[in-house]
């Protein structure tokens, strides 16, 4: 089969390499489309070292076979999967394998191409609001509508995958007010998802800082903000929520402190008072296995029911071919609110099939 490998720079080689098989607790999927990420340049680079791997890890596709203890999936599902970073056998390739509890069914009004653009961003998104911030998820009984309408959260890059899956998962658990920035795709992509009438904003960081701070002040009306998810994590974002993340609060005999967790890694700009964490996605590999689990079907209910949508894809030509310029376009920070994929068929020396 062709596959798509990286090394730095970016620079991405197509070889031949043998279809693998999926182990007792795998899914082995014939790719019809695959998505790309931000770090899928950006790790070859930080391990210079490593032989080049093939760093996709968005699948959708066809089961084509499964493991011994695979119970859900059958050949010929139509299924997104999560493929664990840095190991082999990943999207850039006629054939993918990945873990069963990262495997989720989608419907049939979902296409390939959108499915692709669904299961690392996504995730990180999950992960974010509700096992590092600890917000309450939709199915909580414990947690009054009031309460949740009560919860200002700030996304930082809305417009990101990241930022555009999580926003549309907080509207979901009904947190609000929902205080967004985002820059040039915040008008068409993000402010027709927020509700203005429990207090969501847009706020666009190509305004300046000052501006960026004194949006989110306003937004708060004196409340104290106890929750940020920043999908930037770079150029001075953690500085902006620095400056209007609150000291702990009192609740009760509690004391509450804020949180905020980035997408990258490294002690960000924030003060003591506040926990910070970082959203890494490998953890539903690893430990939050259960997580995953459970939030990959809730999301292909989602995409079922309707109330979650994939971000805006854009098909590079040449399949594995254009995996190359997807990841310069990335490193060169031109992808605004869009996400890269490409359909393997497309790939010379590919034989065509019907999906």
């Amino acid at each position: 089969m062709k596959e798509a490998i990286v090394a730095a720079g970016p620079q991405v080689q197509i070889i031949d390499s043998p279809i693998p098989s999926p182990n007792d607790d795998q899914v082995l999927i014939r790719v019809v489309v695959s998505g790309c990420n931000p770090k899928d340049w950006k790790l070859p680079g930080m391990m210079p070292d490593t032989p080049p791997l093939n760093q996709g890890d968005d699948i959708a596709g066809i089961v084509e076979k499964v493991g011994s203890r695979v119970w859900e999936f059958k050949p010929g599902d139509r299924v997104a999967a999560f493929h664990e970073m840095l190991t082999p056998h990943g999207s850039w390739a006629e054939y993918a394998v990945a873990w069963q509890h990262t495997t989720f069914h989608i419907p049939k009004e979902t296409s390939f191409e959108e499915a692709a653009a669904l299961p690392l961003a996504a995730m990180t998104a999950a992960l974010g609001l509700f096992s590092r911030l600890g917000l309450p998820e939709p199915w909580v009984k414990a947690v009054s509508d009031e309460e949740r309408q009560t919860t200002p959260l700030v996304i930082y890059g809305a417009s990101s995958a990241v930022g555009y899956y999580a926003l549309q998962l907080a509207k979901r658990s009904n947190i609000h007010p929902l205080i967004c920035i985002a820059g040039r795709a915040g008008g068409e992509r993000i402010a027709p998802l927020l509700d203005q009438d429990k207090g969501d904003v847009l706020i666009d960081y190509r305004e300046g800082e000052q501006a960026v701070v004194e949006g989110i002040k306003k937004a708060l009306n004196g409340r104290p903000l106890l929750h940020a998810l920043d999908a930037v994590s770079e150029k001075g974002t953690p500085e902006h929520l620095a400056q209007v993340l609150s000291q702990p609060v009192k609740k009760g005999d509690k004391e509450v402190r804020a949180k905020a967790t980035f997408v990258l890694f490294g002690k960000m700009g924030v003060p003591d008072f506040v926990d910070q964490s970082t959203t890494l996605v490998g953890s539903v590999h690893q430990d939050e296995k259960d997580f995953g689990y459970v939030w990959y079907r809730y999301m292909a209910r989602g995409l079922q029911e309707g109330w979650f949508k994939a971000q805006r894809t854009e098909v590079l030509p040449g399949g594995l071919a254009g995996v190359q310029e997807g990841l310069e376009r990335l490193k060169d920070g031109k992808a605004s609110a869009v996400k890269y994929v490409y359909r393997i068929q497309e790939t010379e020396g590919v034989e065509r099939s019907e999906e």
